[in-house]
């Protein structure tokens, strides 16, 4: 193993962590700057419709079978062997597919969303059934469409690129944020407005980046193929990605649904604001981690265990921080809130812990994530997140209906559905770099 490549690989990691905490230190503000401008415009009913809606458009992204992180471990791959046409090869094969599966989805919904009422769905009276389905069509189609162009996401982690991701980001939140307060003084609330500005915000975010890497990798950009041979190695990797990610989107985004039926969308809004505030915790330990997916899978295929260990020790010692970071927060949580949002807006001090709780249990079971999932080593992820989905919305329920606890008990259940990945994964990690010398795939 070249050290000059470790080297490399080590100094383009804390590059890109000083370009993501810049980019997304921004974008960060500017979606935090959003919340309070928007829950003034819509009022706090609508404002937890809308939240819920971003979320149930959101499950959109999880449709792709898992192309999108197949396509990054395979183009990450076939680059550090050397193969650039083979990595131009599975790009072209994951557009073409990914345009075709956009395209029935969206003939699937348009059909569906006029026989749905959609006012049960979000379980309010407050907004008309008309504007709830334009809302939700308008968010569909974008998020479709950004389905598609979203792939440029996954090249740029392929080739060590994700601070870009988070300038992607940053263009998408300022322009919410500008429109945003356009809306707010000028226009009157109506949550298909937002639905416009966020579908421009996304789509015109990941078109700039695909334009700026198209012209940097010349050598990448694809033509139209659905070629057999590069589809079924991106479906094989892909697929066990999508069921990782069905799993986790029931357990990462079905709160909001949940306390939108159980107690009513006013109650989404407190729940966002609280999760929004410790998502800060999360977003700082993503700039650090998500650089190291593609790095892992360079390292990996390179059979350099050395810098895999000397990542992760450096990542167990940053999580002694990220602890530290939940405790101060929770501690002075209700007094941020007051001066962010309103001193007469009140959130539970048991919501706090549980969310405080949540975002450290997510957050360790990442580290151990990243790394396996960059190794494409992901069955016992697979197992564990299958196990945290059957289990959720049970235990949320148990956690309302029988123990009569709050909104707390939604996210409660949540972290109890975490429990076996954080002892599982650590496991699965410490064996495959025990192992991975001697080229031991443990899938």
């Amino acid at each position: 193993m070249s050290e000059n490549v470790a080297a490399e690989r080590t100094t383009n990691y804390i590059k890109q962590i000083k370009g993501s905490v810049l980019y997304k230190g921004g974008a960060v503000a500017a979606s935090f700057l959003a919340i309070p401008i928007m829950i003034s415009y819509l009022g706090a009913v609508q404002f937890g419709v809308w939240s819920t809606l971003l979320t149930i458009m959101s499950w959109v992204v999880f449709f792709d079978l898992g192309i999108g992180n197949g396509l990054r471990n395979k183009v990450a791959e076939a680059l550090a062997k050397g193969q650039e046409a083979l990595a131009r090869s599975y790009i072209s094969s994951a557009y073409s597919l990914i345009g075709f599966v956009a395209v029935g989805l969206w003939l699937v919904f348009l059909f569906f969303s006029y026989q749905l009422s959609w006012q049960h769905v979000f379980n309010t009276s407050a907004v008309s059934e008309d504007e709830l389905r334009y809302s939700v069509q308008i968010a569909a189609a974008f998020m479709l469409l950004n389905f598609w162009v979203g792939l440029i996401t996954a090249l740029l982690g392929a080739v060590q690129k994700s601070a870009l991701i988070s300038l992607g980001q940053l263009v998408t939140n300022g322009f919410v944020l500008i429109i945003s307060y356009v809306l707010y003084h000028f226009f009157d609330a109506r949550i298909s407005y937002l639905a416009w500005i966020y579908g421009i915000g996304a789509l015109g975010g990941n078109f700039l980046l695909s334009v700026w890497f198209y012209n940097t990798y010349k050598y990448l950009r694809p033509g139209y193929s659905l070629d057999r041979e590069h589809l079924i190695p991106l479906l094989s990797v892909g697929v066990r990605f999508f069921i990782i990610q069905l799993a986790v989107l029931v357990v990462f985004t079905t709160d909001k649904v949940l306390i939108t039926q159980l107690f009513g969308p006013e109650y989404v809004t407190e729940y966002e604001v609280v999760f929004k505030l410790f998502s800060v915790v999360a977003f700082l330990h993503t700039l650090i981690s998500s650089p190291l997916w593609s790095a892992y899978t360079d390292a990996y295929h390179r059979e350099d265990a050395g810098w895999i260990v000397k990542m992760l020790r450096t990542q167990l010692k940053l999580y002694g921080l990220v602890v530290i970071g939940l405790c101060v927060l929770a501690i002075v949580a209700q007094f941020i809130i007051g001066i962010w949002i309103d001193r007469a807006f009140v959130v539970s001090m048991p919501l706090v812990i549980s969310v405080a709780a949540f975002v450290a249990v997510s957050t360790w079971n990442n580290i151990f994530a990243i790394m396996l999932n960059g190794a494409g080593a992901v069955n016992v992820q697979l197992y564990t997140a299958l196990a945290a989905m059957l289990l959720n919305i049970p235990l949320a329920l148990l956690m309302v209906k029988v123990l009569g606890m709050g909104v707390e008990g939604v996210v409660f259940a949540a972290t109890l559905s975490l429990l076996f990945s954080a002892v599982l994964l650590p496991l699965q990690v410490y064996r495959l770099t025990r192992t991975v010398k001697s080229d031991v795939t443990l899938t």
